[in-house]
């Protein structure tokens, strides 16, 4: 047997080697919605959403740790990952909705919501106009603050050009914009990705979901000073050192303006700060979930 061994061997499944975790398909207001999860439905409930072109492995790192603690579920949004793409602009109320619709297949009424990315966006919406639903709220490098053109003009074209063309370079640049460290982006998770950006159709799916990258479309989806600060909800505000969406004083504006919201950040991180230092991330997270921080 050879001894050579790949630089670059990290896999979605040696993340889950030892979880106990299932993957399956809900129907949340008539969308085919897919799902992973792992821990005991009888434990308190976190919805765990990804970022704009992202899915459920986003996680992957999340499920074990967590699943200790709580029933923690990841799910594809509204038209993203294996979950249904209806022909619509994906605006963030559509995804809200789509999330609320989730929370009821899971039969919850309110939920412990963590978002990154957009997936922060649409909890913050959520906090905001559904208060009832979230009890405590994460938010992962999110949207929903800025609007950098230059940041959202290379977003939306890395997004097109893989779903265009979801060759192994192109989902390795999508890929990689999200980390720090390049290496980050190992060969599973290109394939876990070009698998999703090769289905018949997906590509006129992303078209849709880059519509909140339009400046016109962007605006009236912001969430603005006073939405901040009405959320109820106890907070956590998670930056990085090295995020290419928005500088860490641009999270701590947003934690400054969640009334009594905690703010961190981590280090040598890009966009995927619970993927990249999943052992610091799963730390403070589940502290700050369970109260302890």
């Amino acid at each position: 047997m050879s001894e050579i061994r790949p630089t670059n061997f990290s896999s979605v499944w040696s993340d889950l080697r030892g979880v106990t975790f299932s993957q399956g398909y809900l129907e949340a207001g008539g969308i085919r919605t897919r799902y992973i999860q792992s821990g005991d439905p009888s434990k308190p409930l976190v919805l765990a959403l990804h970022g704009v072109g992202g899915h459920a492995e986003a996680y992957s790192r999340n499920f074990g740790p967590h699943g200790e603690h709580f029933w923690f579920v990841a799910i594809d949004m509204l038209g993203h990952g294996w979950t249904d793409q209806p022909a619509i602009d994906y605006q963030v109320k559509d995804y809200a909705e789509h999330v609320l619709a989730v929370l009821k297949a899971l039969g919850r009424s309110s939920a412990m919501f963590t978002g990154e990315s957009l997936g922060g966006w649409v909890a913050t919406y959520l906090a905001v106009h559904h208060p009832e639903a979230v009890e405590r709220l994460v938010l992962n490098t999110s949207g929903g603050w800025t609007a950098h053109p230059e940041v959202m003009a290379r977003l939306k074209k890395l997004s097109n050009e893989a779903a265009s063309d979801p060759s192994w370079e192109r989902i390795k640049a999508r890929l990689e914009f999200l980390m720090c460290d390049k290496s980050m982006v190992s060969d599973d998770l290109i394939e876990t990705r070009r698998a999703i950006y090769a289905q018949p159709e997906f590509e006129a799916t992303m078209a849709r979901i880059m519509c909140l990258q339009d400046m016109e479309i962007r605006r009236p989806n912001m969430i603005t000073e006073a939405q901040y600060r009405s959320i109820k909800a106890p907070s956590l505000v998670v930056w990085t050192s090295h995020d290419p969406t928005a500088t860490p004083e641009e999270g701590k504006q947003i934690s400054e303006m969640i009334p009594g919201a905690q703010y961190v950040v981590m280090n040598e991180c890009g966009h995927w700060p619970q993927f990249e230092d999943a052992d610091e991330f799963n730390r403070l997270h589940i502290n700050f979930l369970l109260g302890r921080s």
